[in-house]
């Protein structure tokens, strides 16, 4: 399995707007086990999104499907940053099959 966790920090006063957008159309990507998006308690214009996909492969293949690039150039405009926080390797969990060790 492949794992990202990433933070946006939205445009100021824009998060729930993004947010909004982020959750739109995600419940049909293949390869897809977890997407979870979260606001940041101490930072008003922070996200954190959390991923778990079958693989890497699938997870890039999803920045093409229509949905997703809809929502891309919807987001964008309230988008002030975006940092790729880690790449990691699920082994299990609740919702989670348990990957063999």
């Amino acid at each position: 399995m492949y794992g990202l966790i990433g933070k946006f920090t939205a445009v100021d006063g824009q998060r729930d707007a993004l947010i909004e957008i982020l959750l739109e159309g995600m419940a049909d990507m293949p390869g897809c086990h977890s997407y979870v998006v979260a606001r940041d308690p101490a930072d008003a214009n922070a996200i954190w999104i959390t991923e778990v996909w079958d693989s890497a492969e699938l997870h890039r293949a999803s920045l093409e499907l229509p949905a997703v690039q809809q929502a891309i150039a919807r987001g964008r405009p309230l988008i002030a940053g975006m940092d790729r926080i880690a790449e990691t390797a699920p082994v299990g969990g609740h919702g989670l099959a348990a990957e063999p060790l």
